[in-house]
């Protein structure tokens, strides 16, 4: 099984092509993971892992626009302006920006999150698989080596008890009896 490392945390994103390449290396790696460790998928499970990572590029899209757009929103609203009204709505619009900000940041952490524990979780299940295949395989193994143990026996029993009749209706055995 390899063994690749989920990052901890994500590198500074400067932009939405830096930040879909990073969940894509992350993907990958926990795919190669899951592929290692077991029989490969079926076709239902590679089904919902796409759906699953369509999903998440969609979530990750979505968040890093609402980023983006806040926080330009909030440059433009940072000029300063004579009138004390304007000045205390811009402030307003940049506290709600920076809160935007906030959320869309934050589920980007709990999608790192979620990934991680994906990747945990599938890891463990995958290679429970793999070690339960395996022990079928020598449990099978055990079974074939019993059953030609079994008829080994008795073809080495058959072929004493032939050897004995053989012997002991041979002349040969009575010759050596008569000269002792």
């Amino acid at each position: 099984m390899t063994t690749a490392t989920v990052p901890s945390q994500p590198p500074p994103l400067a932009d939405r092509s830096s930040a879909r390449a990073w969940l894509g290396n992350v993907i990958e790696k926990v795919k190669r993971m899951n592929k290692g460790a077991g029989s490969g998928p079926t076709a239902a499970a590679a089904a919902a892992a796409a759906q699953k990572q369509k999903t998440l590029m969609q979530r990750v899209e979505t968040d890093i626009a609402s980023i983006v757009d806040n926080f330009s929103q909030l440059v433009n609203v940072a000029r300063v302006n004579d009138p004390p009204v304007r000045n205390s709505q811009e402030s307003f619009m940049m506290e709600m920006r920076a809160s935007r900000m906030v959320q869309a940041a934050d589920s980007l952490l709990k999608l790192v999150s979620e990934l991680k524990q994906t990747a945990i979780f599938s890891g463990f299940a995958s290679l429970n698989d793999h070690v339960e295949q395996r022990t079928n395989e020598f449990n099978q193994q055990a079974e074939k080596t019993d059953r030609m143990l079994a008829r080994t026996g008795e073809e080495a029993a058959a072929s004493l008890k032939e050897l004995e009749a053989h012997y002991y209706s041979s002349g040969h055995r009575t010759t050596q009896n008569s000269q002792q």
